[in-house]
């Protein structure tokens, strides 16, 4: 087992070291040549994997579509270009944005299937959630002291957050009453 997470490791700083020192891979370079009609022939672009120094019209385009003297005619309409990447930037890139993307996705299962579960267990089946006739016109915050007196003993986020929906809730069921049952506007 020894042996086998030290092979591991050996296959990993070998991979570090063949990154850092700059080994490129066959698909980071390529000379791009874009041709563009000449004559009867069409445009054509043409890439190949050639060092910097070899990037022209005469390394990169392999069936040359001209012959004889019209080849530096149609050489010298191309334009060439030598492009590198970085694959390695590439690959951490995504996996980072996968990864985001991943946890975004367990928070939105957590708090989807696990948060009211929690919730029942806090404060119990109906306890905080009331239907309109549970409240009354007098006491619109009548249950917020049980709610407050919880949060303290349990001074967690979650009560507090929970604490804070809940009165939110009750103050816009109380506007819209006013609103809707007494046309009257809360200052």
């Amino acid at each position: 087992m020894a042996a086998r997470a030290r092979l591991c490791s050996m296959l990993a700083l070998a991979a570090l070291v063949r990154q850092v020192t700059g080994v490129k891979n066959f698909e980071d370079v390529r000379c791009k040549c874009i041709c563009p009609p000449y004559k009867d022939q069409p445009g054509h672009i043409f890439n190949k994997n050639v060092s910097q120094k070899d990037c022209d019209c005469l390394h990169v385009v392999e069936s040359m579509p001209v012959s004889g003297p019209d080849v530096e005619a149609y050489c010298l309409r191309c334009e060439c270009k030598y492009e590198e990447r970085s694959s390695v930037t590439i690959k951490v890139t995504v996996i980072i944005y996968l990864s985001i993307l991943g946890l975004l996705l367990l928070y939105m299962v957590y708090l989807t299937l696990a948060e009211p579960i929690l919730k029942r267990r806090l404060f119990g089946h109906s306890q905080l959630i009331q239907s309109d006739e549970d409240i009354g016109d007098h006491q619109p915050f009548a249950n917020a002291h049980d709610v407050l007196a919880r949060s303290r003993s349990r001074a967690n986020v979650l009560n507090k957050v929970e604490y804070a929906q809940q009165r939110w809730k009750l103050q816009v069921q109380e506007q819209r009453k006013s609103v809707f049952d007494r046309h009257v506007v809360l200052s």
